[in-house]
């Protein structure tokens, strides 16, 4: 099989895992037990040797579409060929059900839609990145795959033949008829690895039933209602469950440009990324997965650094040890090396995290609920050692490799950890060191209306005296920093929102994070437009559109043509090409997050405007 674009795959999960499922019928992706486990298959990753789960006809022609089941994470592949139809549906059990039955899995259910569909499934595994050897024993029901490090179960009720440390399945499938694949840890109790019917059509309804009672909870009814629902359930499917740590992406090395280098691990909880996701669900009334990340943060006890700072990411059980390493023998994808696991940027400077995190519990004490005071202790030392060290250079939201700078974007920041601080204080009372606070927080303001601000150019900038452009400026009014109708946020937008061979940084209504011809970030090679970026500029629009009709007009134009590049699931990654294919790790929960601030937020300006 050849490399599938990466926009090509839907996701299903159970917040401890996730799988990504291509439109040809093969797993390409899932790591076992956990998001951050080795990968049991990584196809996506080397398609040779990363292993893969693939259910698809036996004919050469065909044709495939994707769809969610409505309001859930239950993915539905559909096969049209000559003969007929076929749909499999795949998921995890989740909720009570899944813990009831005590079955981690993934189950692949074929179902005969009309006509007769020839079918074949290959499971062949290739435990740890595909380092590690395995054998194959046949038992009652399916087989198991044996490693060193991981045993997994396959049920089926179609014979299964073993080869070459796979196993192969090929049936016919008619109209009313199903067959089903089950892959996973099944109850310890089990002799038989299948899977009853009964007990599958119990799992499926109740993991329909707890993903649609889960949603039934969102409170946003705007225009874009189908939008947000994708994206709630995407960031869902990235928390987990056992910890509360939401991650950056539910996979890694995905390049941000086909052939490149720039290839990292999200599979892990940052500090900014969980922060946004926390104000994502704030947003629209998930109140406990912001709950959940708070407590994620109180069971880490100290958690700071030796010197005071924090660590700008964790791995999801809470640990901060996260070393980067290479695997050499995977080709990454479409040739994109090196594949890399495990994120050094995890030892870096990032003075940008603690406004966000402050904002975050800033919000979750407004909106969830209040904060108690060992969290507030934790939060009272982070402030002190922001006012002793907020002049310092660092590597700031982009991880740049390519060495510190005094980033605008970063000490923005800065002032919105120490101003949601004296906020939180005055609302809740608690003991804070008010006046210090107050001081460094004014002295931060005038310090980047100073050197922030270019006059040559009429724009804030990415850093202190730098004439280049950075579009993370763009949430200074989303953060309360400025006015929206500042004049210098106004020509912001304006010098942000022109095309890159006129100085800006949007390609037709895409927005690139910075110009990396002006700004070296010590990578080699390019990357797409950044669509975090896409939806901040949106917002920035929204604001301004306060006091320009047009302006609005154009945030929802922006808006709308950017919906217009997620999958056919409404799933988006990263980045978006120059060819407008999807790139980065996917999906993204910076894309969906802003995607529902954007969306929260526009259509009440819109609402306010008529």
């Amino acid at each position: 099989m050849s490399y599938q674009p990466i926009e090509s795959y839907g996701l299903i999960g159970d917040m401890q895992t996730a799988a990504l499922v291509g439109l040809s019928g093969s797993i390409d992706w899932l790591c076992f037990p956990h998001f951050d486990s080795p990968s049991v298959f990584a196809a996506i990753l080397d398609d040779e040797k990363g292993g893969r789960f693939s259910i698809a006809p036996r004919m050469e022609q065909f044709q495939s579409k994707q769809l969610y089941r409505p309001d859930t994470n239950v993915l539905v592949t559909r096969f049209s060929a000559d003969s007929g139809v076929v749909e499999v549906v795949d998921y995890m059990p989740a909720g009570r059900v899944a813990l009831e039955h005590g079955r981690r899995c993934v189950i692949r259910h074929v179902r005969g839609i009309r006509g007769t569909v020839s079918l074949e499934m290959r499971c062949d595994p290739a435990f740890d990145y595909g380092r590690t050897d395995h054998r194959v024993e046949e038992a009652i029901g399916g087989v198991w795959f044996r490693s060193p490090s991981l045993e997994l179960a396959l049920g089926s009720d179609v014979p299964l033949t073993v080869r070459d440390g796979e196993a192969v399945a090929n049936f016919n499938v008619s109209e009313s008829d199903s067959v089903s694949f089950v892959l996973g840890m099944p109850n310890a109790e089990s002799v038989d690895l299948r899977c009853g019917p009964d007990i599958q059509e119990e799992l499926l309804a109740a993991t329909t039933r707890y993903w649609q009672t889960w949603l039934s909870g969102c409170t946003y009814r705007g225009r874009w209602r189908e939008a947000v629902n994708r994206s709630a359930l995407a960031l869902k499917l990235l928390t987990f469950e056992p910890s509360g740590a939401i991650l950056a992406a539910p996979t890694c090395s995905l390049p941000e440009n086909v052939g490149g280098t720039r290839n990292w691990d999200y599979r892990y909880t940052w500090i900014r990324d969980s922060a946004f996701t926390v104000y994502a669900f704030l947003r629209i009334g998930f109140t406990e997965e912001a709950a959940a990340f708070m407590r994620f943060l109180e069971s880490q006890h100290d958690m700071r650094n030796a010197d005071g700072s924090l660590p700008i990411m964790f791995r999801i059980d809470g640990q901060s040890e996260l070393v980067e390493e290479t695997l050499d023998h995977l080709n990454g994808y479409r040739g994109s090396r090196p594949v890399r696991i495990g994120n050094n940027a995890v030892g870096q400077l990032q003075l940008d995290i603690y406004g966000e995190l402050m904002d975050a519990i800033y919000l979750y004490n407004k909106h969830g609920s209040p904060i108690s005071f060992e969290l507030w202790s934790t939060v009272r030392h982070l402030v002190d050692w922001v006012c002793e060290n907020w002049n310092r250079a660092d590597m700031s939201i982009w991880e740049s490799r390519g060495g510190q700078q005094q980033w605008v974007y970063s000490k923005l920041m800065c002032w919105v950890a120490i101003d949601r601080a004296l906020r939180l204080a005055e609302k809740r009372s608690f003991p804070a060191d008010r006046e210090r606070w107050l001081t460094v927080r004014d002295d931060i303001y005038e310090q980047i209306m100073d050197r922030g601000w270019s006059e040559e150019h009429r724009a804030f900038v990415q850093a202190y005296d730098s004439d280049t452009l950075d579009a993370s400026v763009l949430v200074m009014p989303l953060m309360l920093f400025m006015a929206p109708s500042d004049p210098r946020m106004i020509a912001t937008i304006d010098a942000i929102n022109r095309p890159p061979e006129d100085g800006g940084l949007v390609a037709n209504s895409l927005v690139y994070r910075y110009n990396i011809l002006t700004s070296p970030d010590g990578l080699p090679g390019e990357e797409g437009t950044f669509n975090m970026c896409t939806f901040w500029l949106v917002e920035a629009l929204t604001r301004a559109g306060a006091i320009d009709a047009s302006r609005l007009d154009e945030a929802r134009f922006i808006f709308e043509s950017m919906l217009g590049y997620a999958n056919h699931l409404g799933l988006f990654a990263e980045e978006t090409s120059m060819s407008g294919q999807a790139m980065g790790n996917f999906p993204q929960a910076f894309t969906h997050l802003a995607l529902i601030s954007a969306a929260f937020n526009l259509d009440r300006a819109l609402d306010g405007a008529s």
